[in-house]
């Protein structure tokens, strides 16, 4: 069988949990309940070579024997991995399923990985501007997660996610459309400073 080529990423494990192998990952996932629904999934990348998007890993696949929610992460237990010794091995990995195995989503919905490599463009004004490119989401930031994107002109810009700001995601296309607040985008403008 050959290893298909995108990639959901679903949990990083952190470290052992227990002393029969099980392993706790924080969760990548907007779907940890659908841990109930999968037995096969693959480790991606390692501890000393994470890879830094899907597309950087090389995938082992494991079965997943059982798994319990615990404390904001989730522990899984692997086929083969008995022993504290053998789930160390497992820290810094990267659980994943292939891309057509993820979750279906509502017409108005949008997968976090998808808005990666995307370009955010604001179409507030009589013109579209272009912000800039999606790097990253950071959804710990509040109830509203947070676009991080690079400008031409800034670092980093932080852009909220918000329903009322969106107007249009073409994930094919790569780009984000988004009526943002006067200034918003040049708030960490260092030429503002």
């Amino acid at each position: 069988m050959t290893a298909p080529t995108g990639w959901v990423w679903l949990a990083r494990i952190k470290r052992t949990q227990g002393r029969k192998g099980e392993a706790f990952a924080e969760i990548l996932t907007d779907f940890p309940e659908k841990f109930a629904e999968r037995r096969r999934l693959w480790l991606l990348g390692g501890d000393s070579a994470a890879p830094k998007t899907p597309a950087d890993a090389s995938p082992r696949e494991v079965e997943l024997l059982h798994h319990w929610l615990h404390k904001d992460g989730v522990v899984l237990h692997f086929a083969g991995v008995d022993s504290i010794s053998a789930a160390e091995e497992l820290a810094g990995f990267v659980v994943a399923i292939p891309l057509e195995e993820r979750a279906a989503l509502d017409e108005d919905e949008v997968y976090v990985g998808d808005l990666i490599g995307c370009v955010l463009v604001d179409v507030a004004g009589v013109e579209p501007v272009t912000v800039g490119e999606i790097e990253d989401v950071d959804r710990s930031a509040g109830p509203v997660a947070l676009l991080v994107v690079r400008g031409a002109s800034a670092d980093e810009i932080l852009i909220p996610f918000a329903k009322d700001y969106l107007r249009r995601v073409d994930v094919e296309a790569k780009r984000v459309e988004m009526a943002l607040p006067e200034g918003l985008a040049d708030l960490n403008d260092p030429k503002r400073s």
